[in-house]
């Protein structure tokens, strides 16, 4: 697949496995976010009163849901997948500033989150801001909602939040790292240039960008250990990289500890910050036995659990495609058919874009979907 992504030329087999890895990092992101939502900042000993000895084992009601409801983290993980796509079409008319198309996509979520419902006149929004059941409020965090309340832009240079070292902004960055036919620093850079739009301390957009790399890797088909590698490398260029080199040299140091347990993962997650919700997902996906035991290794500590969670998914979904996640749980989670239909056309917009679109003109439907304005 990484010869597809470099020369453009897809054949059907590649289209398939990539089209696996993209459905799985959305869905693991997705049904790990869910799975950690009902313990989210409880303490371990909260949880296992609350579950059994083991914890949290299987999905559970939060927000007001029932089970598998997920997060702001997934709302706004399928907005990274939109903005991502109108980019690509955008550029049909010579305008390329993917970060410009992203903020309008996260300013497309903000408006879930005030709105009863979705305006259909706005035409120009396209599909997925017309998905009702996005219009909930799931606990989205203070920096999301004030970083994107206005038109103006966080940028590297004036980032929004500047002090905030929140996880949010790794929660929806893993679609970045889908962008298998970038090199991976230019990837670290969007994903970079996009967090600050929220999250403005360089351990929180650093975060981000450490995981959209991993992401990245596992997407082109590395193992986890060298995308892990190739992440400490390019973090050592950027300014402020140290607390998130040191969470994955933490997370790669545990492993060799013996057999994985909560204290384990407890003391990775630390404050609970940015870098301990790497840090755990990380370790999690090196010693989980399968998606299931390492998910729920993810969720059950005192710190950030949906974070984890979503980060630890995206990775092992990436790393091992769609069908290796559990059925059972992936039944039960919220909003799969819309995880599915962006995630397939994602795939579609990587693999068969000028096909759908080019300056010259565009298919009809392809443009209602993921209008150019």
């Amino acid at each position: 697949m990484s010869t597809a992504a470099a020369t453009g030329v897809w054949g059907r087999t590649e289209q398939q496995d990539f089209r696996s890895r993209v459905r799985g990092t959305l869905l693991g992101a997705a049904v790990g976010d869910a799975l950690g939502a009902p313990v989210d900042g409880l303490g371990l000993g909260a949880i296992r009163e609350a579950h059994g000895a083991e914890g949290l084992t299987e999905l559970a009601a939060s927000h007001g849901g029932g089970r598998g409801t997920v997060t702001a983290a997934t709302q706004l993980t399928l907005f990274t997948v939109d903005g991502l796509i109108r980019a690509q079409v955008r550029r049909d008319t010579g305008a390329w500033h993917p970060p410009t198309d992203l903020h309008r996509a996260y300013r497309r979520w903000a408006a879930t989150q005030r709105d009863w419902g979705p305006d259909e006149r706005r035409k120009e929004d396209g599909w997925l801001a017309r998905e009702e059941w996005l219009y909930a409020r799931r606990g989205p965090a203070r920096a999301c909602l004030t970083g994107l309340a206005d038109d103006r832009m966080g940028t590297l240079d004036v980032p929004k939040n500047p002090g905030d070292q929140g996880p949010e902004a790794a929660t929806r960055s893993a679609p970045f790292g889908l962008l298998v036919g970038w090199e991976p620093q230019l990837v670290l850079q969007l994903a970079v240039e996009c967090a600050v739009q929220t999250h403005g301390h360089p351990v929180a957009y650093l975060t981000a960008g450490a995981h959209t790399v991993l992401v990245h890797g596992l997407a082109r088909g590395e193992s986890l250990d060298g995308a892990i590698q190739r992440t400490l490398a390019l973090l050592a260029a950027r300014p402020g990289h140290q607390p998130v080199t040191d969470a994955l040299r933490h997370a790669l140091g545990a492993v060799r500890q013996g057999m994985p347990t909560a204290g384990r993962v407890e003391e990775l997650v630390g404050e609970g910050e940015a870098v301990g919700a790497l840090a755990a997902a990380v370790y999690c996906a090196l010693v989980g036995e399968d998606i299931r035991h390492g998910l729920r290794l993810a969720v059950n500590h005192s710190g950030a659990s949906a974070a984890s969670g979503a980060l630890c998914g995206a990775l092992l979904g990436a790393l091992h495609g769609e069908t290796a996640l559990p059925p059972g749980w992936l039944t039960e989670l919220e909003g799969r058919a819309t995880v599915l239909e962006i995630a397939d056309d994602f795939a579609m917009e990587m693999t068969q874009g000028p096909a759908l679109h080019s300056p010259a003109g565009a298919a009809p439907g392809w443009l209602a979907r993921y209008p150019r304005a």
